[in-house]
């Protein structure tokens, strides 16, 4: 499965890394090792957007933790809400790349005539009704204005897995504009893209179809000493937040060094004073200015910080050969980056729960009941 599968993906493997140099399977050892074999056992390849981070080894756990506890520990008809989810946060922040696998997945499970547009359209795209309601939540979800984001589409009793994964996209989605290449699938004419996407489809769809035990990727990070307070829209799932607990504290522990005290306070004052529309491009002279409070050692990781949590689809060369040239090696790169973009990913975690909260619990704007089981199209 697992050679079948990257064969439609283009043989992805790590050559889709960019900027840094992924460890490889043979000389994967301690926690890179122990990670590399659960994401090819779950996933049947070794999936570069989990790859990407090897260099920082805490980071690289913490992002499977988060990627397989909310995603892939969701029954069949829960999955394809999820794998909604997904496609449409990796829509909203531009990742081309993540849109094509996770577009793919929808349309392993639902069909064709459920997904397939979501690639190129969005949430628009899709046929079914209550999956294109959930996918318009969730490509609004970033936005920081309460009155652009739709109440949530769905049970309460759902709200943990997928405002995970939502989070959990927001997260991978700049990880992967920074250092991976736009797309999974190699350059191809459009008839022959089209029947790699089909048995892409047919595989991702499949594996998504098998039951993924919660927990098992937990023991991979020590336990968090305590539950950071913006987590609390998973305290109804203990692994998910288990897992989003134990993620963030590797995270903070191996961006201390790259990512010093007052870049973290300037980025994050910079989140808090967007109130209004939605993140967009940002300009040179505007980070320029934004980071001249300081010292001039720390103005290019700030620059980059600021960027990869506001506009990661901007990141450029020049940008992190600047701060490469400031001292960041591989791992202080992946690091500083994992923080500005988990410290973006949680603050839309708390919108969305206060937006749960609003709602009373989660609602359709359709006004069918949610709190049934899921129609058949979502199975």
């Amino acid at each position: 499965m697992g050679r079948l599968l990257a064969r439609a993906m283009g043989n992805p493997g790590l050559a889709q890394v960019q900027h840094i140099r992924p460890v490889k399977p043979s000389a994967a050892r301690g926690t890179v090792d122990e990670v590399y074999r659960q994401v090819v056992d779950d996933f049947g390849m070794l999936a570069p957007p989990i790859a990407l981070h090897s260099p920082a080894p805490p980071a690289l756990a913490a992002s499977w933790l988060m990627l397989r506890e909310t995603l892939l520990t969701a029954g069949p008809a829960e999955r394809a809400a999820r794998e909604a989810v997904a496609a449409a946060v990796s829509h909203s922040n531009r990742c081309p790349y993540c849109v094509e696998v996770h577009g793919a997945t929808l349309t392993g499970l639902v069909g064709r005539a459920g997904a397939p547009a979501v690639v190129t359209r969005g949430a628009v795209g899709l046929a079914d009704p209550r999956l294109r309601e959930l996918a318009a939540w969730a490509e609004a979800s970033g936005s920081p204005d309460p009155a652009r984001r739709p109440p949530p589409p769905f049970p309460a009793a759902w709200s943990a897995g997928l405002i995970g994964v939502a989070v959990t996209f927001h997260y991978l989605n700049r990880m992967v504009n920074v250092f991976l290449t736009e797309s999974p699938l190699p350059a191809l004419p459009p008839a022959v893209r089209a029947g790699a996407r089909r048995v892409a489809a047919g595989l991702f769809g499949a594996l998504a179809r098998t039951d993924r035990p919660p927990g098992r990727s937990l023991a991979l990070l020590p336990p968090a000493a305590a539950t950071p307070p913006d987590l609390a829209w998973a305290a109804g799932n203990p692994s998910i937040v288990d897992a989003l607990a134990r993620a963030v504290g590797a995270v903070d522990g191996c961006a201390a060094t790259a990512a010093p005290e007052p870049l973290r306070r300037l980025v994050r004052d910079r989140l808090a004073r967007t109130t209004d529309g939605t993140p967009g491009p940002i300009g040179r002279p505007e980070l320029d200015a934004l980071v001249a409070p300081l010292a001039p050692a720390q103005r290019p990781a700030g620059r980059l910080a600021l960027l990869v949590a506001l506009a990661s689809y901007q990141v450029t060369d020049r940008l992190i050969d600047e701060v490469r040239a400031g001292g960041h090696d591989d791992a202080a790169l992946v690091a500083l980056s994992a923080w500005a973009s988990l410290t973006a990913a949680r603050q839309v975690g708390v919108r969305l729960h206060e937006d749960l909260r609003r709602s009373g619990g989660g609602q359709s704007t359709s006004g069918e009941d949610t709190t049934a089981t899921p129609p058949p199209s979502w199975d």
